[in-house]
């Protein structure tokens, strides 16, 4: 899934220390996404996937991060997506499949 980074003070210098972890935000901004994804098909999925990938990459921009890098996080954040709605219509199969 997808990660967040954040920078804490290194215990014996004053530099920071990069440190990678799940957000908690981002899994949900995923998992919501998604969601819309699923639900929503044509033009009105293509706008709302273009403004959903815009926006991140704004908040990341904003947030500092290099340009070279939020391409990349927001080419991860689109293999997220893709992987979550995968997962969701596998689940939705299976569970149509046990009711029979």
């Amino acid at each position: 899934m997808a990660t967040e980074t954040t920078c804490r003070p290194a215990a014996t210098s004053h530099e920071g220390k990069v440190i990678a972890f799940p957000s908690a935000a981002g899994t949900a901004n995923i998992e919501r996404c998604a969601r819309e994804l699923g639900r929503r098909h044509g033009a009105d999925a293509v706008e709302f996937w273009k403004a959903e990938c815009r926006r991140l990459a704004d908040q990341l921009l904003a947030a500092g991060m290099p340009e070279s890098l939020v391409g990349q996080r927001v080419m991860e954040f689109q293999q997220d997506v893709q992987i979550e709605l995968v997962l969701s219509h596998q689940k939705q199969a299976v569970a149509k499949s046990q009711k029979r």
